[in-house]
């Protein structure tokens, strides 16, 4: 079984979570932005359905490459170790108490 998909998702997640953002891209969000072609296009997708109030204060251009070099970061350090098995939901959520 591949499971590219799923640490690709959870590098996402360990990048917002490095970022100090407080995003999860569950499975739902997931599957609504994996079959965006290009990187680039589902991150600018994503900040314009869920996070259009960051565009007001920052370029999209400079938020799609902030989030893609923090994201290429937790994949490399994710490859090999149990990292891309978070539940980074859970993990978000019991850090501020929800």
């Amino acid at each position: 079984m591949n499971n590219a998909p799923e640490t690709d998702r959870n590098a996402y997640n360990a990048a917002f979570y490095e970022l100090g953002l407080r995003w999860c891209w569950d499975e739902e969000t997931w599957r609504d932005l994996v079959n965006i072609g290009c990187e680039d296009s589902r991150i600018k997708t994503y900040l314009q359905k869920h996070q259009p109030h960051l565009l007001t204060a920052y370029d999209a251009d400079f938020l799609v490459s902030l989030i893609k070099q923090a994201k290429t970061r937790c994949h490399e350090a994710m490859r090999g170790s149990a990292a891309h098995a978070i539940d980074w939901k859970a993990f978000q959520s019991a850090e501020v108490g929800v």
